[in-house]
């Protein structure tokens, strides 16, 4: 006779191919030519704000952001218990799926990124940014950034979800080359990444050159002065984001407002925002 699974049991089985679902649905939405565009946040509020928004279909956090909101620096000023419990907070606070900005995996080698990625998995994520950048201007050994990709696959691979990968390319911000660029771009999606996030490309030919030297999907940042949405669609781009740049647009009103407030002006209509 063969025993029924427990309550518990069935419970976490569903859990898994519910956000194993999230997963695939969030890599089916990496489309070149078709980019998803995602308008990055740094807590509940703003992720539920961004989930209302009509077309949108997938929330990326920005570690920048988190660790701005929280008062610490990016890049390694936030603890890992921290980044996580920011994670869980924004995945808790939509029913889309949530891709997290997880810098390097807050650690040291890759079988540190292992153990973290599955702590990142069991928040309810189902993407993550990995970075091959040690600090501002040092990147990891490439051997050493292709493992820790292959280290994220692992754990995703072993916790049941298909985890997507966005990879980080910072050469072209740390003092690399294209050709380093490329090689590296190439070696993380060898690895198991599911798309090459490519820092530095400055003008629409760069986007053309990396879409076709990269052996797989282009993901890049956008600001106020890039490349136009319907341009990097055109060239190719599989997905947008903005990084820190939503929480400075966010902080611009916020300074707006108080200025006009404390000058005695007329009152803001977004005073009447319903969040």
């Amino acid at each position: 006779m063969i025993a029924e699974p427990d309550a518990a049991t069935a419970t976490s089985v569903s859990a898994t191919a519910a956000q194993s679902a999230r997963a695939t649905l969030l890599n089916s939405l990496h489309v070149p030519g078709d980019p998803l565009i995602v308008s990055n946040v740094w807590d509940a509020v703003t992720a539920r704000i961004v989930a209302g928004v009509p077309g949108v279909k997938a929330i990326a956090s920005a570690s920048h952001s988190v660790s701005f909101a929280h008062g610490v620096p990016d890049g390694g000023g936030l603890s890992l218990d921290a980044a996580l419990e920011a994670a869980r907070l924004i995945v808790d606070a939509v029913d889309l799926p949530v891709t997290i900005d997880f810098e390097n995996g807050y650690a040291a080698d890759a079988a540190g990124v292992e153990i973290n990625v599955g702590r990142l998995i069991e928040t309810g994520a189902v993407g993550l940014n990995l970075e091959d950048s040690i600090d501002s201007s040092t990147l990891f050994d490439l051997s050493d950034a292709a493992a820790r990709v292959a280290a994220a696959r692992s754990s995703a691979d072993t916790a049941g979800v298909p985890l997507v990968i966005n990879a980080r390319a910072d050469s072209l911000v740390r003092g690399g080359d294209w050709a380093d660029m490329v090689t590296r771009a190439n070696s993380y999606l060898a690895a198991g990444a599911d798309c090459a996030f490519v820092l530095g490309l400055r003008t629409a030919a760069d986007v053309e050159r990396a879409v076709h030297d990269i052996d797989g999907r282009v993901s890049v940042i956008a600001g106020a002065t890039s490349i136009p949405l319907r341009t990097l669609a055109e060239l190719g781009v599989a997905r947008v984001s903005f990084g820190p740049g939503l929480l400075g647009l966010t902080l611009s009103h916020l300074r707006d407002a108080a200025e006009q407030l404390t000058a005695w002006g007329e009152y803001p209509p977004e005073l009447d925002f319903p969040y």
